[in-house]
């Protein structure tokens, strides 16, 4: 499976696992959602597993409650997705149509965002609400809803200059590449003032007399993950496609392990090749040891390699089988590392250090109180880590967390829009890289990896240090910098301490030092600019 796996296999059996139901699961590529996970309503899923048609729309707050603040459009220089409904902390967020929660939690620029995907006129459309506190959502992913229901409380999280509601309506998806957004009015029509929401789901609402026509799908709905909790994470196109069906699956039976880390350890492990068996035994696309995969999972009293196919056996040579396994496997890891964190006896960022117990064991991690390092660990467990983390970046959908997606094929100022959405996140001295922050934080060249990685649309990864940076596209004098152009200082030896994105107006955005934070600033004295898009 991987070379550290016989340090884990004596800890295996003390792991707590989640329990994700999926055994008596139809064969792919259609799962049904009502056996596979989530709270599902018979009368919300068709017989097909697909979601029935959403009833009509109803107001996201209740009239009186909120009053719209800022409209779809341009604002600031930049496309507003959505509208703002301003009202006190604390005032109820209602479901605007029938769906599945996919998203709820955290995510950049929002602070806190619940996605719903829903069937209008047989067509995806995603409802978004954000901005909310933590403490403030009142769904979990996998929930189905009906418009009406209460799913959360208005909040000032994330990018917001005051206590409000960002609603934003997507057709085709808003975890999908070729989704939309539109003006979410033309859809609310006079129900955003005229309607009585109900907190029981149950009230008169007509239905919008906006006659806006819903693009068509450009792909399967079950393929495009759409519905399913998690599975928008992954970039389509990005795997295999007879494969990308099972990791999207593997990758929604726990919001802590998504779509792209099980892509990016089957890339790890077998390069997406069936048949393979390592000199230590290790099988399969995942390369698993039998014992492993043999295993009890003491959440749910089954072994971790089950028929998620529905095939009639298990067996790590088939693509669902082993995929899924990976992805019960590694949510149990996750569960245990959750745990720890929670108590206090483990300190570091829950994803690196459930990569770390996969290929190291759980039982260094607890004993390490975060991060092992020493002898196999340093040659083995954390290479393995700092792989996985790089590689997944090219298998996320930048969408799926709520950050920033480039238009067209990006420029300037999109690198300077996609660093934005980390003001204020602590700077971490390692931190950060084209997936994001990682241990909770950018260093200054992970910020300008990142950025120029998203403006891009993945077409440019930087190399990881500000003097590598410094290699790549061309200088450009200081008085003729334009935004989006890298900014190098704290010049020594071996050439550039500090880097940064220029922000126009003699401003900069960047992660500065340790205590500090990403933030925008003027530029500083000494810096040399190179332009990369």
């Amino acid at each position: 499976m991987i070379v550290g796996q016989a340090l884990r296999t004596v800890v295996l059996m003390a792991v707590a696992a989640t329990a994700v139901g999926i055994a008596a699961c139809a064969p792919a590529p259609v799962i049904p959602p009502s056996r596979c996970g989530g709270d599902v309503s018979s009368s919300q899923v068709k017989a097909s597993g697909k979601l029935m048609e959403s009833g009509a729309i109803r107001p996201p707050t209740a009239p009186g409650t909120t009053q719209i603040s800022s409209p779809f459009g341009m604002r600031w220089g930049t496309m507003h997705q959505g509208v703002d409904f301003a009202g006190p902390i604390g005032t109820p967020i209602y479901a605007a149509l029938d769906g599945t929660v996919v998203k709820a939690g955290p995510a950049s620029g929002f602070g806190n965002w619940i996605v719903i995907d829903s069937l209008v006129e047989a067509k995806p459309v995603s409802t978004v609400y954000g901005h909310m506190e933590a403490s403030g959502i009142k769904v979990r992913e996998g929930q189905q809803v009906h418009a009406g229901d209460p799913i959360a409380e208005i909040g000032n999280a994330g990018e917001s200059s005051g206590a409000h509601l960002h609603f934003e309506y997507w057709i085709g998806g808003r975890l999908q590449e070729g989704g939309q957004a539109i003006d979410p009015m033309t859809k609310l029509g006079d129900t955003a003032t005229s309607a009585s929401t109900s907190t029981e789901g149950t009230a008169a609402a007509g239905p919008s007399t906006a006659q806006v026509a819903l693009a068509a799908s450009s792909r399967s709905i079950t393929c495009s993950g759409f519905g399913t909790a998690g599975a928008g994470d992954l970039k389509p196109g990005s795997v295999p496609a007879d494969l990308e069906p099972w990791i999207r699956k593997a990758g929604s039976l726990c919001t802590q392990i998504p779509p792209a880390l099980i892509a990016a350890q089957a890339e790890a492990e077998s390069g997406f090749r069936r048949g393979l068996t390592s000199p230590s035994g290790a099988e399969g696309l995942t390369q698993f040891l039998p014992g492993t995969a043999a295993a009890i999972d003491p959440d749910d009293g089954k072994p971790y390699l089950i028929d998620a196919d529905g095939n009639g056996q298990a067996s790590i040579w088939d693509d669902g089988d082993a995929l899924v396994a990976q992805g019960r496997y590694m949510c149990a890891i996750a569960r245990k590392i959750d745990g720890w964190i929670a108590e206090g006896s483990v300190h570091g960022d829950r994803t690196a250090l459930t990569i770390a117990g996969y290929n190291g064991g759980e039982a260094a991690v607890l004993a390490a109180g975060g991060m092992p390092s020493g002898g196999d660990y340093d040659t083995q467990t954390r290479p393995y880590v700092a792989k996985i983390l790089a590689g997944m970046a090219k298998y996320q959908s930048l969408s799926g967390g709520g950050r920033f997606v480039p238009r067209g094929s990006g420029n300037g100022a999109q690198i300077v829009e996609a660093a934005r959405q980390f003001l204020g996140t602590p700077y971490v001295w390692g931190g950060g890289g084209p997936g994001g922050p990682s241990n909770g934080g950018f260093d200054c060249s992970g910020l300008t990896s990142y950025a120029v990685f998203t403006a891009s649309g993945g077409r440019l990864t930087l190399p990881r240090t500000s003097e590598q940076q410094w290699t790549v596209g061309e200088e450009v004098p200081m008085d003729q910098a334009q935004p989006g152009d890298l900014l190098f200082g704290s010049w020594k030896s071996g050439g550039p301490g500090h880097v940064g994105i220029y922000a126009g107006a003699n401003t900069m955005v960047h992660s500065p030092d340790s205590g500090q934070s990403v933030t925008e600033a003027a530029v500083q004295p000494d810096m040399r600019a190179r332009r990369v898009l």
